[in-house]
């Protein structure tokens, strides 16, 4: 596989993803489930897998890629699901796929078909919508079988089958389209929709759908033991980037490498923004006092301004400051800042604590560079840290791991 198609972001794996489900092929989604120790990726890196023998996206930093290659071709000939496990604690293993890769960790890994069963997790991701996939790795139940899988809708708080049907309800009672309920109980009479004891999966797979997170949970049924793989897909941050100078440019392309869901919002018409920034997911041309008409801001919008007109700039970052926005970077030096806290204060309007710690101005993290791409990497450096809600510092001083760990335990 090409670095480029190693290397691409997630939401470009997930677009793949949608690509592939709508042609004609024999596609292997492989998914990191599980991992002990130190890895490259956490649960939920995906990696797509096609009979060609190319991949688009990574699960670790290529030392299993083209082994997992060769694993997909077993199981596209078998139709079937498979989870491989690697051991990567060793420096020495002795040529282990021609590698002495030494990652302390170990690593299961979830190789599938890519079939119908995975479009609805697709279609929340494209739709902006936090979903919770389940899939049975392994299961001594006779009601679940590796491969089988379930949605959990955080909006609705029900889970459903691959096809949009009600599997059961947390409280027992379930209403259908038609209005109908089978039974006190909230049981659907369906032979052909399999046992999902949702009971013990509703608190992890509400909990990974918010977060963004992957987990394996194992539950018990009749004492049989179930192993489900529970992948929170949250929708993409967004990115509102107001501006439309050259510098915005780099900024825009970081930010979608960096998986945000950018958008340029541009206040002249006379600028063909798609044309001036293709790495946009979409452009807005408006003016400064319509912008909570044509956005929707919330805790998930991440806000940059970059107009270099001083008005323009102010009444943007007003706008702003009346939404939930979480991050309001302002491009400018402080004194220009001071003017305009100045202005807002000739305006009746007092910038609290709160609105404060929401305004990043000067805009970025201290990287020391001055270039065009040394700027906006600061810039969407400094947006990943809040909404990773980090403190920017250096790794070695970090204590613990360097990736977050989850730890999520069946309903009780």
């Amino acid at each position: 596989m090409t670095r480029r198609n190693w290397s691409v972001p997630e939401t470009e794996v997930v677009q793949r993803v949608r690509d592939r489900l709508d042609a004609d092929g024999t596609d292997v989604l492989a998914t990191v489930v599980r991992v002990e120790g130190n890895a490259y990726r956490r649960p939920g890196a995906k990696m797509l897998l096609d009979a060609a023998g190319a991949g688009t996206g990574s699960i670790t930093a290529g030392c299993l890629e083209d082994e997992l290659l060769r694993v997909a071709d077993e199981v596209r000939e078998e139709g079937h699901p498979r989870v491989v496990t690697y051991d990567l604690m060793e420096d020495d293993e002795e040529d282990v796929w021609g590698l002495g890769v030494g990652c302390n960790g170990i690593i299961e890994v979830l190789l599938e078909p890519l079939t119908e069963t995975y479009r609805p997790a697709i279609d929340a991701f494209e739709d902006g919508r936090d979903i919770g996939v389940l899939t049975v790795i392994s299961s001594e139940h006779d009601s679940l079988s590796a491969g089988d899988r379930c949605y959990y809708d955080p909006a609705s708080d029900r889970f459903e089958t691959p096809t949009g049907d009600a599997i059961g309800d947390p409280e027992g009672a379930i209403d259908d389209v038609e209005g109908a309920i089978d039974d006190a109980e909230g049981a659907i009479d369906d032979s052909d929709t399999p046992d999902w004891p949702i009971d013990q999966l509703t608190d992890p797979a509400a909990e990974l759908a918010r977060l963004g997170k992957a987990d394996t949970v194992s539950v018990t049924v009749d004492g049989e033991s179930i192993a489900v793989f529970i992948d929170g897909l949250a929708a993409p941050d967004e990115l509102v980037v107001f501006g439309t100078g050259h510098d915005v440019g780099p900024v825009t392309e970081l930010a979608a490498k960096n998986d945000f869901r950018v958008t340029v919002v541009g206040f002249r018409g006379a600028i063909d923004l798609a044309e001036k920034f293709p790495a946009a997911d979409r452009t807005v041309t408006t003016a400064p006092a319509s912008i909570d008409e044509n956005l929707s801001l919330d805790e998930r919008t991440y806000a940059v301004v970059m107009t270099h007109n001083f008005v323009d700039d102010q009444l943007t970052v007003e706008t702003l400051l009346d939404s939930s926005v979480p991050y309001i970077g302002l491009m400018g030096p402080r004194e220009r800042f001071e003017q305009m806290h100045e202005a807002f204060v000739e305006a009746g309007r007092t910038l609290s604590a709160a609105d404060r710690s929401r305004l990043y101005t000067p805009i970025g993290l201290d990287l020391g560079g001055g270039s065009p791409y040394q700027i906006a990497h600061s810039i969407v450096a400094e947006a990943l840290a809040v909404s990773n809600d980090r403190d920017p510092t250096h790794l070695k001083t970090r204590k613990g791991h360097i990736h977050e760990r989850v730890s999520i335990e069946p309903s009780s």
